[in-house]
């Protein structure tokens, strides 16, 4: 089925990296990486990010935000992105995605995820917590 999977935000720094982290955890033997719409590249995670990750036992060591290309999003089965308008960025970029590009809160009635950056550690805690519940959803239908 999906053996592939591309993680989305904005700057590739905040969510994405901390998802594709825990998809990782609960996924090994799928392929998971992540990228951003409008990334800070080649940026390592936010500091409040790792924190907070650090926090449930997630490393974030060796992230490297990069920006999506068409080329990019072609060697993913599934793109998951953090909001609604992140699915309108992915088919700029790559048209041809659109069809396999998702909310990683679509187990969660569509839910979008709150972008928590320059925001207090107390924001990127709620925010883990909810790719956290996010993840965990999509890792019981990829099984």
């Amino acid at each position: 089925m999906f053996e592939s999977i591309l993680v989305i935000c904005t700057g590739n720094i905040c969510r994405s990296p901390i998802a594709e982290r825990i998809l990782k955890s609960l996924l090994p033997s799928k392929h998971i990486e992540s990228a951003g719409v409008a990334a800070l590249i080649n940026h390592p995670a936010d500091g409040s990010a790792i924190r907070v990750a650090e926090k449930h036992n997630l490393h974030l060591d060796g992230h490297v935000s990069r920006q999506l290309t068409s080329k990019i999003a072609s060697q993913y089965d599934v793109i998951l992105v953090m909001e609604q308008r992140q699915i309108e960025h992915v088919c700029r970029i790559a048209p041809e995605a659109r069809g396999k590009t998702l909310l990683l809160g679509h187990w969660l009635g569509a839910k979008e995820i709150p972008d928590p950056y320059r925001k207090s550690d107390e924001a990127f805690e709620s925010v883990y917590q909810l790719i956290d519940q996010c993840c965990q959803n999509w890792a019981e239908k990829l099984v």
